[in-house]
């Protein structure tokens, strides 16, 4: 997964880079408030890690101006400001989680992990769709008990899948989700990677609607 950071304190934000990385996900460091994205694309990112206190302006604001939008990617508020007024203030205005410093990352890891949780309607770090188990956090799956072998751009493009609980996932931002520090992949490619996912699971688990996307089949859904 792709998370977007906003940390100006610069031993922080490469700890932080390193340990995302550790566990799997792709990032983009930013320093300053006037470098955010004036809308998040969830074709881009996954989650935000958000530090309120930034050298050219507060990361409320970006919070605010997200929301007002309509944004609904997780966004976790990191802080030294442990005062009630400004965790409620933060919660209001559309914080998942708030998580003040100094911090543990390990702890920070796990709130980002529930959060991200919450977003696929998972109840735990196990993600079940009837056989085919996926475990985000060990990057592993299995059908029917047994190890997927899958590469690591196959295991992508299934947790994309899955993160849709079903839902239709337009082709155009799968490319992205599959590159998201680059150039989308390119549609062949792509077709490369599901006809070769289709043939390790099962090619009824994975469901083609011409013209918009893929989707996992209704009969894999959550059990």
């Amino acid at each position: 997964m792709h998370i977007l950071l906003i940390e100006d304190d610069l031993d922080l934000g490469a700890a932080l880079q390193t340990a995302l990385r550790l566990e799997g996900h792709s990032s983009v460091w930013l320093r300053r408030a006037g470098d955010a994205p004036l809308k998040l694309d969830p074709a881009e990112q996954d989650a935000v890690l958000l530090d309120l206190g930034l050298p050219d302006g507060s990361g409320l604001e970006l919070l605010r101006r997200w929301r007002s939008q309509g944004q609904v990617l997780p966004v976790v508020v990191m802080t030294a400001r442990a005062a009630l007024d400004d965790k409620l203030a933060s919660f209001d205005d559309g914080a998942d989680d708030y998580v003040v410093k100094p911090f543990e990352i390990p702890e920070l890891l796990a709130r980002l992990r529930a959060v991200l949780r919450r977003g696929a309607q998972q109840a735990d770090d196990r993600w079940c769709f009837g056989a085919l188990v996926l475990e985000p956090r060990l990057h592993r799956a299995s059908l029917d008990g047994v190890p997927l072998a899958l590469s690591p751009r196959e295991y992508q493009l299934l947790l994309e899948l899955a993160r849709e609980r079903g839902g239709v996932l337009p082709k155009t931002v799968l490319a992205q989700r599959l590159a998201p520090l680059g150039e989308a992949l390119n549609f062949a490619a792509l077709e490369v990677h599901l006809s070769n996912l289709r043939r390790k699971i099962g090619p009824e688990r994975i469901g083609t609607v011409r013209g918009v996307g893929y989707c996992l089949q209704a009969g894999s859904g959550p059990a």
